[in-house]
């Protein structure tokens, strides 16, 4: 049977499984399962099957994950965000469109205690949005702006989706996760610009009102070392300690867990209930991460045993196309893709072909790995089927499906925008890294 049928019969039944519903995790096993009693001799294969599995999630680098996940959960849980918002609020002043851009400025800020674009989304959207309709926001603006500051959170470490894509990719954790941080503040930023020039050229989306500005420099000040000083210093324990080259990804994370954990005792007290749910919430997320990497690595060998990867890759290079070229269409595919697939399926289903191909073309695999993240991130507020856009339907039910795709619309341009300026200067995305390494 020639490479491109076994290929085509493969993603064909995985995308036939995911389409009528079955869980990302059990359409992988399934294929798995098939795939290695059929190709790898039966009840040995199977046997191969459990091996590999065991091996794909005994990996060190894996550890950041669950503890990324736990930083979240107590964040989350223990309401410090709307502490932190409070006083970014205190800062913007009269800005046009100062609660859009405050949206913004919180993603940002719920990014770096938390992966999860789905929880900061349902965060803003429960906090920000009936202020912003009390104030007479245009409806997709304020229904964008709260959209967007979600597709930040794994753009701005620590992100649990970073360090899956980095272990599968099998690039440095370390490297990636300080990749990622200009990205992600040019994303913030075109997101900021665009919110406050619109306000200013269009004031009836963001009327002005009057805000209160008794507030002294002094207790300005206070309100930030009270309540952004200690989120900065456990921002430092991830991030600084791995650009310094003081920590591993895994030991920095477990610094900033603890560090999460001591903020919540000193802002909430000791709560049991609340500690309970954060270990629940992060044993249920881990596991459902760690069952879709197993069936996508074990996916990966097959592909590779058949000898599909190593065709389509002799396919793909005979065509006389630059390498950029290749790149373009991969994250056009991406794209497309997003529309349809939630992130993490669509990594595991594109990994195993588009990174042997990029491999053998001699791109560099940390600068393609960022475009792919930036690219998933997109995906969430992506019509018809982001998952950014449904988490904003259960916050907001009384606004259509329709005027929540109009109000992501802008912001999926100004993702496309982030991810052309980002391929276009590769350096935006490997300064830093070579940085940390000198």
């Amino acid at each position: 049977m020639e490479w491109w049928a076994i290929l085509t019969v493969i993603l064909a039944s995985l995308i036939l499984l995911l389409v009528i519903g079955v869980p990302v995790a059990f359409a992988f096993l399934f294929i798995d399962l098939v795939g290695a009693y059929l190709l790898w001799g039966g009840l040995s294969g199977l046997d191969q099957l459990v091996l590999s599995v065991f091996r794909s999630i005994s990996v060190f680098s894996l550890l950041p994950v669950p503890l990324f996940i736990l930083m979240g959960e107590i964040m989350f849980l223990f309401n410090i965000a709307p502490k932190m918002m409070d006083v970014l609020d205190r800062w913007i002043g009269r800005i046009p469109g100062r609660l859009s851009l405050l949206a913004v400025l919180a993603g940002v800020l719920f990014a770096t205690m938390s992966g999860s674009s789905l929880a900061g989304c349902a965060m803003l959207g429960s906090t920000l949005r009936p202020e912003m309709e009390k104030r007479g926001y245009a409806r997709d603006y304020a229904l964008g702006s709260i959209m967007s500051s979600g597709t930040l959170a794994a753009m701005i470490p620590p992100s649990a989706l970073g360090v899956l894509l980095a272990s599968l990719v099998q690039i440095s954790v370390g490297d990636f996760l300080i990749a990622i941080i200009v990205p992600g503040l040019i994303m913030a930023f075109l997101f900021g610009s665009y919110i406050v020039l619109r306000a200013i050229l269009q004031p009836s989306v963001a009327p002005r009102y009057e805000v209160s500005t008794t507030l002294s420099l002094r207790s300005k000040l206070l309100s930030t070392v009270k309540y952004v000083m200690p989120l900065a210093i456990v921002i430092f324990l991830v991030i600084g300690l791995i650009f310094l080259g003081l920590a591993t990804p895994t030991e920095a994370a477990a610094m900033g867990a603890l560090g999460c954990f001591i903020l919540a005792l000193l802002y909430n007290g000791w709560d049991w209930q609340l500690l309970k749910r954060a270990a629940t919430g992060t044993v249920r997320v881990t596991v459902m991460m760690f069952m879709i990497l197993t069936g996508a690595a074990a996916f990966s060998q097959i592909l590779a045993f058949t000898g599909a990867t190593e065709g389509l890759v002799r396919f793909a290079t005979s065509f006389p196309l630059a390498p950029i070229m290749y790149v373009i269409v991969m994250q056009i595919i991406l794209i497309i893709m997003g529309a349809f697939m939630e992130p993490l399926s669509i990594l595991m289903i594109t990994i195993p072909i588009f990174i042997p191909i990029i491999k053998v073309l001699g791109i560099n695999l940390l600068w393609f790995s960022v475009l792919m993240l930036v690219n998933m991130e997109m995906a969430t507020i992506t019509p018809p089927f982001g998952l950014v856009l449904f988490t904003m339907k259960a916050v907001a039910p009384e606004y259509s499906m329709g005027e929540i795709y109009k109000a992501s619309l802008p912001f999926v341009m100004l993702d496309i925008m982030a991810l052309a300026i980002i391929m276009l200067f590769p350096n935006l995305v490997l300064y830093l890294p070579s940085l940390a390494h000198h």
